[in-house]
């Protein structure tokens, strides 16, 4: 016993040395070749093509970039590729090989080579993909986990790529939507600060020099200019301060998140997009794993994290525990009152049909196309708003600029 498993020791240390080369070269014909090949050493990659008949001109080790990072829609690309190349017979390790080297993000060929290495190494794959948590997360690597398990990583891998790429768009749209009258805000504030250090004061010189009395306006857009020439750095510094501190607690301050994640839901406008988007993410979640075999008590353990919103986080765990204890499913989604009485009543047809899978999927689709109406109606809305919102602060400004020089050109 301990032989056998000093000699597993001794090839994952083999395996785990063992880099990828890149090498040119030619043939016998004097054609020019070149390739890729795992091995432990320069020297070792020579031997090997020499014996192949191959005359080796350069070996050199491949360099994994450390820039950039694996973002979630590399995540995506890589588990439906995976899915793909599982479903047409590709072995894993291969499938492994053939995505690491067409990743065109140097940080994704880097992680996914270190996968490989440990599942070549004697780990599951979802012992693999656990020791990178940050990019695979429990849900991930449960539904892995289950998948080897029962004997069907190929449909698992495929069910699991459908989930990611409907929860990535749904992101999507729900960033877009947040994204525009964002930016226009920003591009508002960046306008007015420039006419309030550039232009403003220019206008000023001008008006000293007509020796009247200048408008109410007039005299107040002056003493906002004034101020912001004075004190620029420190209304700068305090606005960039100010966003910089706000995303730096909300990320590591539970309880601002809980009030970052309350309002948003209370959000006159965009409140009832977040709650739709958050029970889409949550019945498309525990629709994934029911239907893969996950234990309803162990699937939910993954479900409150996946919603992204703490709310309902809290509300996950209340169910769980409730649903540990023997209540059922609908009364413990009801007892939250988080949820909407029809995704209850979806959900209590599906425990009594024995089809809680597929009633919590068309929920989800549901309220994702809710979600898209949503957010196409809110875009139609937003822009009048916008259009109203620039023409007041940027018109505003300009005609307070151009009242002293209205009243001269009345008096002359």
């Amino acid at each position: 016993m301990a032989t056998a498993t000093t000699s597993r020791a001794t090839r994952r240390a083999a395996i785990q040395r063992e880099t990828m080369f890149l090498w040119e070269g030619k043939d016998k014909t004097g054609k020019q070749l070149r390739g890729e090949m795992r091995s432990t050493g320069e020297n070792v990659v020579s031997a090997s093509l020499r014996r192949q008949g191959i005359i080796v001109t350069k070996v050199r080790k491949q360099k994994f970039s450390r820039g950039g990072r694996v973002s979630e829609k590399d995540i995506t690309l890589f588990t439906r590729q995976l899915a793909t190349m599982m479903k047409a017979g590709v072995p894993l390790l291969q499938a492994f090989d053939i995505t690491a080297k067409g990743a065109s993000n140097p940080a994704v060929g880097k992680l996914l080579t270190d996968v490989r290495t440990e599942v070549e190494t004697g780990s599951s794959l979802a012992q693999a993909f656990r020791k990178h948590p940050v990019h695979f997360d429990a849900l991930y690597c449960n539904l892995i986990g289950a998948g080897e398990q029962a004997g069907i990583l190929d449909a698992l891998l495929d069910r699991l790529a459908t989930y990611k790429e409907k929860t990535l768009a749904l992101k999507s749209k729900i960033k877009s939507a947040m994204f525009y009258p964002a930016a226009v805000v920003v591009v508002a504030f960046v306008v007015t600060a420039v006419i309030m250090l550039f232009v403003v004061p220019e206008f000023k010189k001008v008006f000293t020099s007509f020796g009247a009395d200048l408008p109410a306006p007039t005299l107040f857009v002056i003493g906002i200019s004034d101020a912001f020439v004075a004190h620029w750095y420190i209304i700068f510094g305090a606005l960039g301060g100010g966003i910089i501190a706000f995303f730096y607690f909300w990320k590591r301050s539970v309880p601002m998140q809980v009030v970052i994640d309350r309002m948003l839901l209370r959000a006159p406008i965009f409140g009832d997009i977040v709650r739709k988007a958050t029970i889409a993410r949550w019945t498309r979640t525990l629709s994934t794993m029911f239907a893969a075999g996950v234990p309803l008590v162990e699937a939910l353990d993954s479900v409150g994290g996946a919603s992204g919103n703490y709310v309902y986080k809290v509300a996950t765990k209340q169910i769980q525990t409730e649903v540990s204890t023997g209540t059922s499913l609908t009364i413990s989604m009801q007892n939250a009152q988080v949820f909407p009485m029809m995704v209850v009543q979806m959900v209590a047809i599906g425990e009594e049909s024995g089809q809680l899978d597929a009633m919590l999927a068309k929920v989800a689709d549901m309220y994702e196309q809710e979600v898209d109406d949503a957010v196409a109606s809110m875009s139609s809305l937003i822009e009048p708003i916008i259009m109203v919102f620039l023409g007041v602060v940027i018109g505003g400004l300009v005609v307070a600029m151009y009242l002293p020089i209205f009243k001269l050109g009345q008096v002359v």
